[in-house]
């Protein structure tokens, strides 16, 4: 693994630096310093515009073909991005659902027509993205789903419901999977659609989740007629190219994620460093500072990780089971500093947006709230051990 930056390289770290010298937001500076790094619903209308400000500038799609919106880059340039983004603290990308799992995966299954229709209005933000995979009954066992297609002149008609379905009621389109087989065994019989939210026959219900806030979602689908040509990597093929979907999820998360717990850990610091406990700043704490170093520690090993995880990708080699190693560490690590923001507070940790002494307005308690959820999305925790026990470390099934 070489981490050593080339001339070319050297330069872009150079253009991303001047350019975010330039166009980062303020006012978002003082906002995630808190630890919110989570966004909010109400920061959606400014995050879009931030991704395309970002689009406009050419760092959207590093890694992408020209042809399809990108820059033909190598990942090195997609981690030198999330590196310098972080160290500014600037705001997350809202599509990242699109960014991260959608677009790779239709420049590596879609048709030419399509590989020219979508990727670059992903990248703009034009089209927000969504993911329908997880069911009522088929949530870590992703192969048991029981949304079913059925062939009607050259359309497929879809009927089920989809669950826990992230920015749902933003959505211009979902990543589907659905059974188009149910005699064939589970994992033969599912395909891949590209669906349009605004077809006929779509019911979206927000869930309120313990932050307030409707994040998720779930969605049915009544008859909803999907045109043959929206199949993605052909019909009977959905576990492949949904798997192919899922891997890149992973490699997205150790991207975005690794970059979001540092900026959250520089926060918690300024935090501590604000708190009294004792008549000294909370960084004086002998426990505190411990706790501080061994998240520090962790985030640069995370780093570390998700850089090895590039090196394979570098060889042309797609992204691997390995990558559930990144959204395990993910999960520790931000529950843990989020744990300690608390811990840090003390009494005050009780207090909320809407009271006038609650610390920060309250986002340490939002984000504290909201990583109660890592250690399911994305993968519960239980299957990413699965993964890594079985087909990292070659452990016997059960």
């Amino acid at each position: 693994m070489d981490l050593a930056l080339t001339p070319e390289q050297m330069s872009f770290r150079n253009e991303v630096r001047s350019w975010l010298k330039v166009n980062l937001p303020k006012d978002w500076v003082e906002t995630v310093r808190a630890g919110s790094d989570i966004p909010r619903s109400d920061a959606y209308d400014f995050l879009s515009r931030w991704q395309r400000k970002l689009y406009d500038a050419g760092f959207m799609g590093l890694t992408w073909p020209k042809e399809y919106g990108g820059r033909g880059l190598t990942f090195m340039e997609e981690l030198i991005l999330h590196q310098e983004m972080a160290l500014v603290k600037a705001p997350p990308i809202l599509n990242i659902l699109a960014i991260g799992m959608a677009g790779p995966t239709i420049i590596a299954y879609g048709t030419e027509e399509q590989k020219r229709r979508y990727p670059a209005k992903m990248l703009s933000c034009e089209e927000i993205w969504c993911q329908g995979y997880s069911e009522p009954n088929a949530g870590s066992d992703l192969a048991a789903l029981q949304t079913r297609a059925v062939k009607d002149g050259d359309c497929w008609v879809v009927n089920g419901q989809k669950v826990w379905t992230s920015v749902a009621q933003l959505a211009d389109w979902m990543m589907l999977l659905a059974r188009t087989d149910p005699d064939a065994p589970r994992h033969k019989g599912i395909t891949y659609f590209l669906l349009d939210m605004k077809l006929p026959g779509i019911t979206i219900k927000p869930l309120k989740q313990i932050t307030g806030d409707p994040e998720f979602n779930e969605v049915y689908l009544d008859n909803v007629r999907v045109h043959e040509s929206q199949i993605l990597g052909g019909l009977n093929n959905g576990w492949a190219v949904g798997m192919t979907t899922l891997m890149y999820e992973r490699l997205a998360l150790g991207f975005g994620l690794q970059v979001r717990l540092r900026i959250a850990l520089d926060g918690l610091i300024e935090l501590a460093r604000r708190t009294r406990r004792n008549g000294s700043p909370a960084t004086k704490d002998a426990t505190i500072r411990q706790k501080l170093a061994q998240l520090w520690i962790d985030t640069e090993v995370f780093k570390y990780t998700g850089a090895r995880a590039i090196t394979k990708l570098l060889k042309g080699e797609l992204p691997g089971p390995e990558a559930s190693t990144g959204k395990m560490m993910w999960v520790e690590g931000h529950q843990r500093l989020q744990e300690l923001a608390m811990e840090i507070q003390g009494p005050y940790s009780q207090l909320t947006r809407g009271s006038k002494w609650a610390i920060e307005s309250g986002l340490w308690q939002y984000s504290f709230l909201r990583s109660l959820a890592n250690s399911i999305e994305g993968g519960t925790t239980e299957i990413m051990k699965n993964i890594i026990g079985e087909r990292v470390l070659g452990l016997p099934k059960g």
